[in-house]
């Protein structure tokens, strides 16, 4: 069987002698392979590749051991039999195909891909813990390939090192606890200059057990959060003392502190090149207002009101503008910038003119994309045709599908072109696609 291209899953495609296509596990393009099929529907099929005929000359040894498609094989990871070179191109493939197949929209100019590190990269991570009764042993990493089982994971190679090396510690403390059987999850979180873990636990903790934690804590560096309920419960086992967590922007002369159960971008030296970027594609002007729709903390808010421009951040959550306002104190610049409460899933034409005309949109949905903002956008433009629509919107991206469908509408509906888009290398051997895109006013 001869293997065409990847999927957005990472999973090489194929078509059979009856023309169905194939998705197949652990197949790169180009490769001639022998498959086992798992899974028949009646116009695919899931396979696992079962001896490869021609390799690829793109294919290389995975560095991680846990790595693979066998049985216990962590999940963690895609694609690390892939040249890391040729992940990127792929993934600048997958853009390029979801914005015209999707969207009807090509790109005027593709931009070239931001990179950075590809291992050690990963400061967020949310690691699943089990205590297996049987054996009397604690698990503590990601899942196990399209599995509900945790790996038995001894090391990571995405993971900062000084996070891979607590793998092991971490399972020993574990099973020393009282409540080694409720505590589904640890969560990860690396600021510039503090490790945090976040423990899920599902019923109280004892004292002795919170004696392990503060032990193991001043041992090895970590500051330990206490999540008995959702992520707004994470509270620090030191009280209010605990250091904040924080990461730079040493372009901007920004740091961003945040809590460890926030959302921030999972590579902070790609967040650094991202925003550089972003920025400069937005072509700001002294003068400029700008809107940064789904502004989260700041990331690119507080950058834009640095280098002179009025902007307003807009967010769904009372508490992320809150964090974010405060995050504008702290850097001087609220002055500059002003942070408003709107629902962006359900925002229409009437509510874009809350806000005084910007010349210029960041938009940095989650993977759910921007629909509503751009139909408000479409609607907006149809009613009133003077009204002064942004020049240039600079879109960013964690799902190429999603932007496509919401390309397609600024494209054919709204008076836009799209002037450039290209791939943000966010998660080095996962088949996640992250992108920017720019799309100026006709």
């Amino acid at each position: 069987m001869q293997v065409e291209s990847l999927d957005l899953d990472g999973q090489g495609v194929a078509h059979d002698s009856t023309g169905k296509v194939v998705f197949i596990d652990g197949a790169l393009p180009g490769e001639r392979v022998q498959v086992t099929v798992v899974r028949r529907k009646a116009h695919w099929e899931h396979a696992v590749v079962a001896t490869i005929a021609r390799e690829s000359a793109l294919r290389v040894t995975p560095r991680c051991p846990h790595f693979g498609l066998h049985a216990g094989a962590c999940g963690g990871c895609k694609l690390q039999h892939l040249d890391a070179a040729a992940q990127v191109a792929i993934k600048q493939r997958v853009l390029e195909d979801s914005l015209w197949h999707l969207g009807k929209v090509r790109p005027d100019r593709v931009l070239r891909p931001i990179e950075g590190p590809t291992w050690n990269y990963r400061a967020r991570a949310r690691l699943s813990v089990r205590y297996v009764t049987k054996k009397a042993s604690v698990l503590v990493g990601f899942h196990e390939r399209k599995s509900s089982y945790v790996a038995d994971m001894r090391s990571c190679c995405v993971l900062p090192r000084r996070v891979s090396d607590l793998l092991l510690p971490l399972r020993d403390l574990i099973g020393t606890m009282d409540a080694r059987d409720r505590l589904p999850q640890i969560e990860v979180a690396c600021g510039d200059a503090t490790l945090a873990l976040v423990l899920r636990h599902l019923v109280p903790l004892s004292a002795l057990d919170l004696d392990r934690l503060r032990r193991f804590g001043a041992e090895h560096g970590v500051q330990w959060w206490l999540q008995p309920a959702g992520p707004e419960s994470a509270c620090p086992l030191g009280g209010d003392d605990t250091p904040a967590l924080g990461y730079a922007l040493p372009e901007f002369g920004i740091t961003m502190p945040f809590g460890p159960t926030d959302f921030t971008q999972v590579n902070p030296d790609v967040n650094c090149v991202l925003v550089g970027r972003a920025l400069r594609l937005l072509e700001l002007g002294a003068r400029d207002r700008v809107i940064d729709w789904f502004c989260g903390l700041g990331n690119f808010t507080l950058p834009i009101a640095s280098r002179g421009a009025d902007v307003v951040g807009i967010e769904g959550s009372s508490l992320l503008i809150e964090r974010a306002r405060r995050n504008a104190a702290a850097s001087g610049l609220a002055d500059r910038a002003r942070f408003e409460l709107c629902d962006l899933f359900e925002i229409d034409a009437h509510d874009l003119q809350r806000w005084p005309a910007a010349d210029r949109w960041l938009v940095d949905p989650p993977r759910e994309g921007a629909f509503a903002l751009a139909k408000a956008l479409v609607a907006q433009c149809a009613q009133s045709p003077q009204w002064p629509a942004p020049a240039r919107i600079v879109y960013v991206s964690c799902n190429p599908a999603t932007l496509a469908r919401d390309a397609a509408l600024l494209v054919s509906q709204a008076g836009y072109r799209c002037a450039a888009a290209g791939i943000v290398n966010m998660f080095p051997h996962t088949a996640h696609v992250e992108s920017i895109a720019v799309f100026e006013r006709r």
